[in-house]
């Protein structure tokens, strides 16, 4: 079992409401820290969040995203073990899912394999669930691969979607899904890593 705590890097792209539940979950954990944020755009919210945390950041462009080295130098610089995408909208390099395998997880505001690949987040989910007259909704929480939202699914939690619901409605219960379940998910898989000595 690794004596220090595992570090995980947060990729997150816009406001990082999932990111804070991070930086909140893990604040006084002896199992892991939140060591870094990564994150592609310099006007995203969530880099207030974690000043407001006091999490170390490094922005990426999406050309070094792209290019995948300039990433994984950084990432192993901060000596990083894990990695969690907190709506984190580029698709990660193959040098990175190479490096980190089975080490790199993401949430989809869906029940994938349903309504996942490029293009599919935030409110177009919602908007897709809705018109094609769904009768509940959901997360997935999965590994990464080289592919949008292709990865293993580790976990998956439903929500009903009544008539009324319109996108917004929809969009708010899965939010309290993610916010239920993805730290503690991570937690249990970085838990079984630790036991294992894999981390």
């Amino acid at each position: 079992m690794k004596n220090s705590p595992i570090k995980i890097a947060i990729f997150a792209s816009g406001s990082g409401t999932n990111a804070e539940r991070f930086f909140e979950y893990f604040k006084d954990s002896s199992l892991a820290e939140v060591a870094l944020l990564a994150c592609n755009n310099k006007e995203a919210y969530v880099l207030e969040r974690a000043k407001r945390h006091q999490v170390p950041v490094q922005l990426f462009s999406n050309q070094e995203i792209k290019a995948g080295e300039p990433v994984v130098q950084k990432l192993k610089e901060a000596r990083i073990d894990f990695i969690v995408l907190a709506g984190f909208l580029r698709l990660i390099p193959a040098e990175l899912v190479a490096e980190y395998p089975q080490r790199i997880v993401n949430i989809h505001p869906a029940l994938l394999p349903k309504w996942g690949g490029k293009g599919m987040y935030g409110m177009r989910v919602h908007e897709a669930v809705r018109a094609a007259g769904e009768k509940e909704a959901g997360i997935s929480i999965h590994y990464v691969n080289e592919a949008y939202d292709e990865g293993d699914i580790i976990f998956q939690a439903s929500c009903p979607v009544e008539p009324e619901d319109g996108p917004a409605e929809i969009a708010q219960k899965v939010h309290r899904l993610e916010y239920a379940h993805y730290p503690r998910v991570v937690e249990k898989l970085l838990r079984q890593l630790a036991d294992k000595d894999e981390i």
